[in-house]
């Protein structure tokens, strides 16, 4: 049975970027390297690029039973339930895959979901004391390891973030490596990292 309500904590892990084979599979490219949650999930949910008519349009957030999936170089392909033939397999190219946060498998220790990340506050050194950098917006991925997008921010007196801008009117942001060398504490129940990268950069 699959599920009738589109759950509050899915997180974006893949594009269908075409179809694979003859008999209705489809190929994904996942956002990042590590392709172990979708591979694991026996449900995705699929969000069409935009409202659109035709063979193989799919309601936004149309949950689809994963039959079958394996890697495939830099890709994941799958059979979906509701996909039997190639020309359905074709219109569904740009859907978007979306797994519940809930269906994640556990992280091994010192390993982290990107998307846990996202949100959590960025302390560096300065004088020799913690001072808030900022706040993660993004994760990127530079081949060799992991990259936190941060938004430079400041903390009120209530202790609320106040993010800081160019002249301009643009987002300060900093790019701080995720690797131990720098990022040495991380409390997820905190919503807090710890560095030793200077605050001023």
């Amino acid at each position: 049975m699959l599920p009738s309500k589109t759950p509050a904590d899915l997180v974006e892990l893949g594009r269908i970027v075409s179809a694979y084979g003859v008999r209705g599979w489809i190929k994904v490219q996942p956002h990042a390297s590590n392709s172990q949650v979708l591979l694991a999930a026996k449900t995705w949910w699929l969000k069409a690029p935009a409202p659109k008519e035709g063979l193989g349009a799919l309601p936004l957030a149309a949950a689809a039973q994963v039959v079958a999936s394996r890697p495939h170089g830099s890709t994941v392909v799958a059979q979906l339930e509701s996909v039997t033939d190639r020309d359905v397999a074709e219109a569904m190219k740009g859907h978007t895959v979306w797994v519940p946060r809930t269906d994640f498998p556990p992280a091994d220790d010192d390993e982290y979901y990107w998307v846990d990340l996202i949100g959590c506050r960025l302390f560096g050194e300065r004088d020799g004391a913690s001072r808030l950098i900022g706040q993660v917006v993004d994760v990127l991925d530079n081949g060799a390891h992991a990259v936190l997008k941060v938004a430079r921010a400041e903390l009120s007196a209530e202790d609320e973030l106040v993010f800081l801008q160019t002249a301009k009117g643009k987002p300060l942001e900093v790019l701080v490596p995720f690797v131990a060398a720098h990022v040495h504490t991380v409390d997820l129940d905190a919503r807090r990292l710890d560095s030793n990268w200077p605050v001023e950069l």
